[in-house]
């Protein structure tokens, strides 16, 4: 089972950003594992492996929106025009509503962009992750997104997230490709991901 002292190890700066937030993981693990059917170390060291990269080991919790207008043009050449790019470099809410208002559940003019950015484990982005993350948990997160970065929820929301992505019958097999294909949608940071779960598998004893 995951430990506090297994955290403070291998994230080292994981209050870095959200004060306490090594402690509420640690707290809340031997309730919210067992709920969400991660019943094995195996298991878990596959979540925290996909969780530690997901969000920098605690230290990049929230999506980073702070684009200069050629970053804005290379990562979304089909949502912004030049004139727009330039218009809007460096301004995080303005560019998160631009990139993913009118896609993921967000409405067009409202700030859902920005509201339902990248957060957390799993980074749950999209009003519609949102909802479904609120519908598994119980948790108000349509009306109160930061809550998937609060200390006491941060490991509930990212376990649900791990379940309902598809995760957990591929890290009963330790199938470390899917598991990465269901939660990432692909293979970014798939070198990363495995050596994560090398040390996540050493903690846990397997």
């Amino acid at each position: 089972m995951l430990t506090l002292r297994m955290l403070q190890k291998l994230w080292p700066h994981g209050d870095s950003k959200i004060s306490g937030l090594v402690e509420g993981i640690a707290s809340s693990a031997p309730i919210v594992f067992p709920k969400y059917g991660l019943n094995s170390n195996l298991v878990i060291a596959h979540f925290m492996a996909q969780a530690s990269h997901e969000c920098g080991a605690g230290t990049e919790v929230v999506e980073n929106l702070n684009y200069r207008a050629a970053q804005l043009l290379k990562q979304w050449p089909s949502h912004f025009t030049t004139t727009q790019a330039l218009n809007m470099q460096h301004r995080p809410q303005a560019i998160a509503d631009q990139a993913y208002n009118g896609r993921m559940g967000n409405r067009l003019k409202t700030d859902d962009g920005w509201n339902f950015r990248g957060r957390g484990a799993s980074q749950t982005t999209g009003r519609d992750g949102y909802a479904k993350l609120a519908e598994k948990t119980g948790l108000d997160l349509l009306n109160h997104p930061d809550l998937v970065n609060s200390p006491d929820t941060f490991l509930e929301c990212g376990v649900a997230d791990f379940v309902l992505c598809g995760c957990l019958p591929f890290a009963v097999k330790d199938d470390i490709f899917w598991v990465t294909q269901r939660l990432n949608g692909g293979q970014i940071g798939a070198e990363k991901r495995k050596a994560w779960l090398v040390l996540w598998k050493h903690m846990l004893g397997i």
